[in-house]
Parts: C-alpha cells; sequence; structure tokens
C-alpha cells in the first residue's frame, strides 16, 4: 500500500511538471536553426504588427555619396541646403500608424518639411529566423536572428515624397530583431523601409520602442 502510494505521488509530480515544461519547450530554438516561410499573416502576427510601436525618430540612408546616391527627394534635399540651416540632413521625426493593414508614416524633417508615406499591407509576409551562432542563450536555446519582411505597392505620397510616388512605385519594409522560436512584439527592435520606382529610390531606418 505504501509503495502504491508513493507511486501515484511520483505519477502526479511528473503530471504537473511535464506540462508546463511542454508549453516552455514549444518555443525552444534548436541550434542551427534556419528558417524561412512565406504566407498569409495570422490574426496572431497582425495582433503583434499594432503592438510595434516606432521611436519617434528615423534616419535617412545615406552613402558617401550623399544625395547623390539619392532619388526622389529633391524637395527634402534643397530645405535641407537652405540658408542658415543647421542639423544632420539624415536625421526625420517620425509618427506611425498601423490601421486597416496599412501602415502610415509620417516624415519630418528639421526644416520642418515632411510628407506622409501610405502603405497597403501584401497579401504576404516572408518570415525568417537563423541561428548565427553567437552564443548567446536565455533557456529556450540559442537566442535566433528574426526579420519580417513586406514588399507592396505604395499607394500614396504627399509633401516631400508626393513628386517621386508614381504608378509603380514599391515599398520594402523590414521588422528585425532577436528571441526564441516564439515570436512577440518586443522580440523586433529595429526596422527598415526601402522606396524603390521610376522616380524613386530612397530609405529609412530607425527602432522600436
Amino acid at each position: 500500500m505504501k509503495k502504491l502510494l508513493f507511486y501515484l505521488l511520483v505519477f502526479a509530480a511528473f503530471g504537473l511538471i511535464f506540462p508546463s515544461n511542454a508549453m516552455a519547450c514549444a518555443c525552444c530554438a534548436e541550434p542551427g536553426t534556419y528558417m524561412i516561410r512565406t504566407g498569409k499573416a495570422s490574426e496572431y502576427e497582425l495582433g503583434l504588427l499594432r503592438e510595434m510601436t516606432f521611436d519617434g525618430e528615423a534616419t535617412l540612408f545615406m552613402t558617401e555619396a550623399g544625395f547623390d546616391g539619392i532619388k526622389g527627394l529633391s524637395e527634402a534635399e534643397m530645405g535641407m541646403e537652405a540658408e542658415g540651416w543647421t542639423g544632420s540632413v539624415q536625421d526625420f521625426d517620425i509618427a506611425n500608424t498601423f490601421v486597416a493593414k496599412t501602415w502610415k508614416f509620417n516624415f519630418e524633417a528639421s526644416t520642418g518639411k515632411s510628407g506622409i508615406l501610405t502603405l497597403p499591407m501584401p497579401a504576404q509576409m516572408l518570415q525568417f529566423k537563423v541561428d548565427i551562432h553567437d552564443n548567446k542563450d536565455r533557456g529556450l536555446g540559442p537566442v535566433l536572428y528574426k526579420e519580417w519582411r513586406f514588399r507592396g505597392a505604395v499607394s500614396s505620397g504627399t509633401g516631400i515624397f508626393k513628386s517621386s510616388i508614381i504608378r509603380p512605385t514599391s515599398y520594402f519594409l523590414v521588422f528585425q530583431g532577436r528571441g526564441n522560436g516564439c515570436d512577440n512584439a518586443e522580440d523586433f527592435t529595429h526596422w527598415r523601409l526601402e522606396i524603390n520606382g521610376r522616380k524613386a529610390k530612397y530609405a529609412f531606418f530607425g527602432k522600436l520602442k
């Protein structure tokens, strides 16, 4: 009788332990993970996109060529070259919303020049996760490098973007971050946006809160 009671207690203990471990390991990442998946965003993923908050600052990507390597931002460039203006030519304030599966990026340069880019979410997104072998581990396996990628068409541009947005003009929006095998809004810490078209070739990048 004592042995039976002992085994019952052991089995009860395992019943309490294993479910929590199973839930934790559902998000475990395995060494050598490399995953690329393209598909329609789930309701859960749409919820994460609504949770992602931009930190209010954006940087115009620029090489040593300066504005010679950029096409479509002549109005912003002229404002930055105005007499008496000082500041970084790359710094912009940004306000962003994601409503009804559409991003709206409102950029404002230090000169006060501004413009809005409207980007409808494409039908499919690409998810990328990889173990970059940097020995980081939070107890659930390696900390993966992650990207969510969106390629779509720019529906409109105003202000400093108006002259460069003619059909077809495309965008490539990437959210970057680190985390385990499950995705959470706080995993994603940075973003990058590229605009390409017959009259447009420029990119911005920044951080997520």
